[in-house]
C-alpha cells in the first residue's frame, strides 16, 4: 500500500529542515569562533562545568571519550584547553579553559547540540517516547541501526 505522497513529501521536508538547521547553526559557529559545533559545545560545557575530567565532558556531550580526546586535542592546539594532572588523583586530567577560551565562550552563538538537549528535556514524556521512537525507525529505514555515532561537525 503506497503512503500518502503529502505526507511522505512532509517526512522528507522536516528530515531536511533538520538537517539544514544543524548545519546552519555549525556554520554559524564556525565564521564566528573559528571552531565546529562540537567543539564551541565543549567550550561552552567547560565554561560552565570546570575543572572537568574526559570522562565527565564526554557524558555531557553524549559522546565516547575518545571521540571527546579528539576534540580536545583540537581545542589544546588552538589555545582554548589545558589539559592539568589532577592534584587528588595522578592518574585523572582535569580540563579547564584558557583565557582565550573564555573570551571565545563569551562571544559565542548557541550551539544546535545544547538547543537540542535544552528542548527534548522540556518534552513530556509521552512526546520525548515519540521523538525516540521516530529516530530509531528513521535509522532503521536508512539501513543506518549499525552504524557508529559521530558528531555532527568534530
Amino acid at each position: 500500500m503506497n503512503k500518502d505522497i503529502d505526507a511522505v513529501t512532509d517526512i522528507i521536508d522536516n528530515l531536511r529542515r533538520v538537517f539544514h538547521a544543524i548545519n546552519e547553526y555549525s556554520k554559524t559557529a564556525e565564521r564566528s569562533t573559528g571552531l565546529t559545533g562540537p567543539q564551541l559545545w565543549a567550550v561552552k560545557i567547560l565554561a560552565k562545568s570546570a575543572p572537568i575530567r574526559v570522562s565527565g565532558l564526554a557524558s555531557e556531550m553524549y559522546l565516547s571519550p575518545a571521540t571527546v580526546v579528539g576534540i580536545l586535542d583540537r581545542l589544546e592546539a588552538k589555545g582554548l584547553v589545558t589539559r592539568n594532572r589532577s592534584k587528588e588523583d595522578r592518574r585523572a586530567v582535569d580540563l579547564k579553559l584558557t583565557k582565550k577560551g573564555e573570551e571565545v565562550v563569551a562571544n559565542s552563538p548557541e550551539v544546535a547540540q545544547a538547543m537540542l538537549l535544552k528542548e527534548l528535556n522540556e518534552l513530556s514524556d509521552e512526546q520525548f517516547s515519540c521523538v525516540g521512537e521516530g529516530m530509531k525507525l528513521m535509522a532503521k529505514v536508512l539501513g543506518a541501526e549499525q552504524l557508529i555515532p559521530q558528531p555532527l561537525h568534530s
